[in-house]
């Protein structure tokens, strides 16, 4: 395989048998970091039992007051484990498919070159991210990875793959391939399964993803000038996860040479066109609000904002699905519960989020509220928004189809303008690299 490709076919750990499979998988730890109850049930699922939980960091406790200890114990589980056998080695490319809701997605694990991803703004590497990096966000991933011997992904990496022609043929050969694992996971994540993929399938899969990377066909595919640097993987969940594997890169590949294992980053790739596959909006939720958002809205956008009372949320979310561009609409939840659209013409960004992130960053630097959240489900932004002091924005779900030809033409999408899928449908951790 080509040192250019940007990837190469995985060594990763799994749990040995007799594991309770379904103790080990927790879902990605950026989920659900305003619901405690939540992570608290996690806990009580595990017990004492060999767990995922035990070796990654849930964001619900950033800012705790025990948080360096808790990365101690993170980083002791992790070489425990090691000592004690429960992680087994494979070798080579594993399928895998994750049921959900109805749904099954399908992926491939691989492990992608750091020295091909770029988080930056105007990022034109091989590997690119898909919406803002908050560099401030980074600092506790990287505490917990710095002294890690283990890294655990709950990053999804999209290719565009319209012809199907990387991870479809496996999973049309899945009978004929090696059973890894199979296990129901907790708290309503449904299911997942994965396999062994040979060596022959394995390097056709290869040579199908290079294939996609090739400069001419990339800009033959979103109509650039020919010479663009071509996009071949967006990273759709977890960009901060590998953004913090890259700042680590950057920071010890002098010392540790280019063939340490630190260089890589195991990754599930998903094609955006999967059926199965969901984008989802990420609402905003603001805690202790203490002046009017509206007001802010008002003096913000001026006569090109127009209000809305509206009777629940349904017609909030169907009316905000319903403007047409350029026109950009979000939703207002407010405690009572009330709800309201903001209709916003002539906006200066591309996307709704864009156009109302500053001014929620602007509000919270002003003293208006204490802190924004980033909330998946329309429900949940609805019960948490209802309470006290608090208020919700309700966002519409981004289209698929054009995403890997926005970030080529116009860069990463603003932070947080979607999700692939609601928060129960996220990556659940079970898959384990050595990066030390």
């Amino acid at each position: 395989m080509s040192q250019h490709a940007g990837f190469r076919l995985p060594r990763i750990l799994l749990p040995r048998p007799g594991i309770d499979l379904r103790k080990w998988a927790v879902v990605a730890c950026d989920q659900y970091t305003s619901e405690p109850d939540y992570w608290r049930q996690v806990e009580a699922e595990v017990g004492n039992a060999p767990s995922t939980l035990r070796l990654i960091f849930p964001e619900v406790h950033l800012g705790a007051a025990d948080a360096r200890a808790r990365i101690g114990a993170i980083q002791q589980a992790m070489r425990r484990y090691l000592e004690d056998g429960l992680l087994v080695p494979h070798e080579g490319a594993v399928y895998v498919e994750r049921t959900v809701g109805g749904r099954t997605r399908r992926g491939l694990m691989l492990e992608i070159d750091l020295e091909h991803y770029d988080y930056a703004a105007r990022s034109s590497s091989l590997v690119r991210p898909t919406e803002g990096t908050i560099v401030e966000r980074l600092a506790p991933r990287i505490e917990v990875r710095r002294d890690a011997a283990l890294e655990l992904p709950h990053i999804l990496v999209l290719i565009d793959d319209a012809e199907g022609t990387v991870i479809e043929p496996l999973a049309a050969a899945r009978g004929e391939l090696q059973p890894l694992y199979a296990t129901e996971l907790m708290l309503d994540g449904g299911a997942l399964r994965g396999w062994a993929v040979d060596a022959a399938r394995g390097a056709r899969a290869a040579a199908a993803l290079a294939a996609l990377g090739q400069p001419e066909r990339c800009a033959q595919r979103y109509g650039v000038p020919a010479g663009t640097p071509p996009l071949l993987f967006a990273v759709g969940d977890g960009n901060h996860s590998l953004a913090t594997a890259k700042a680590i890169w950057e920071q010890t590949k002098a010392q540790v040479g280019p063939g340490h294992p630190s260089r890589y980053a195991l990754v599930e790739i998903e094609n955006v066109h999967d059926a199965a596959l969901a984008f989802e909006p990420i609402h905003r939720l603001l805690f202790d609000v203490q002046a009017d958002l509206r007001v802010a809205l008002r003096a913000a956008f001026g006569a090109r904002l127009t209000l809305t009372e509206l009777g629940s949320a349904a017609e909030m979310a169907a009316r905000v699905a319903g403007v047409a561009a350029p026109t950009q609409a979000v939703g207002l939840v407010e405690p009572g519960p009330h709800f309201a659209l903001a209709e916003i013409a002539a906006p200066g960004a591309s996307l709704a989020v864009g156009s109302v992130q500053p001014v929620l960053d602007a509000f919270v630097t002003m003293g208006g509220a204490r802190e924004i959240d980033y909330i998946h489900g329309d429900d949940t932004l609805v019960r948490l928004a209802s309470e006290r002091a608090r208020a919700g924005l309700h966002f519409a779900t981004l289209g698929k189809s054009d995403l890997f030809r926005q970030v080529v033409r116009e860069g990463p999408l603003p932070r947080k303008a979607f999700s692939m899928g609601e928060a129960h449908e996220k990556r659940y951790y079970f898959e384990a690299r050595r990066i030390r």
